[in-house]
């Protein structure tokens, strides 16, 4: 009886599959083309979001210098919400004044009162409200300054009415007119420092 030297002659098979599938693969591999280094990938105009707890949010504010905390838009709003009024509340305490002032007088003492006297009491609304707005961060001294201006209006209103129910011949109330004019004023000015402190482009 012949004796197979190899007694397992079908382990060879294996090692040479393995063998041919490396060679195809390198040789299949050469021959694919090689990217271009010219090529390049678009790229998205992407922002940054903060979410969940990993700090403040932040808006877009089309004309301004970018994105700003949501907390410091909310201010600025609120600060323009205010400001509107003021300015309504001046326009209004004006025309009263001068209707009162006007000869023949345009604006009876009947009815110059309670309109200052809605004049005084929403501008210490105002006033009141100012005081309560927490500033973000960077804002302190705008907060402070704006408070000031919104108290020294609502003075002013309250002196008016003042000057207007006494026997004064008209000086008072006309200083403290010209006052109230004065705040509003400044109050303007300040909201705008305010929005250039936080990044937002001013008011057309």
């Amino acid at each position: 009886m012949a004796v197979n030297p190899d007694p397992k002659p079908g382990r060879w098979i294996l090692p040479l599959v393995i063998l041919g599938m490396i060679a195809f693969t390198y040789f299949f591999v050469r021959s694919l083309p090689e990217a271009s280094p010219d090529t390049t990938l678009a790229a998205g105009d992407t922002t940054p979001t903060t979410v969940g707890g990993g700090g403040p949010t932040t808006t877009s504010v089309p004309g301004g210098t970018g994105s700003i905390p949501d907390a410091a838009a909310a201010y600025i709003t609120e600060l323009d919400r205010i400001n509107g009024e003021f300015q309504a509340l001046n326009a209004e305490l004006v025309a009263v004044n001068t209707g009162f002032d006007a000869d023949p007088r345009e604006v009876e003492f009947s009815d110059a009162e309670p309109r200052m006297e809605a004049v005084a009491t929403s501008s210490q609304g105002l006033s009141d409200q100012m005081a309560a707005l927490v500033p973000p961060a960077g804002l302190e001294a705008n907060q402070e300054a704006l408070a000031a201006a919104a108290s020294l209006a609502a003075r002013a209103a309250g002196e008016a009415l003042s000057g207007l129910q006494s026997a004064d011949p008209g000086d008072l109330r006309r200083a403290a007119v010209t006052a109230y004019t004065g705040a509003v004023a400044d109050f303007d000015v300040e909201v705008e420092n305010a929005r250039t402190a936080a990044g937002i482009a001013p008011n057309a």
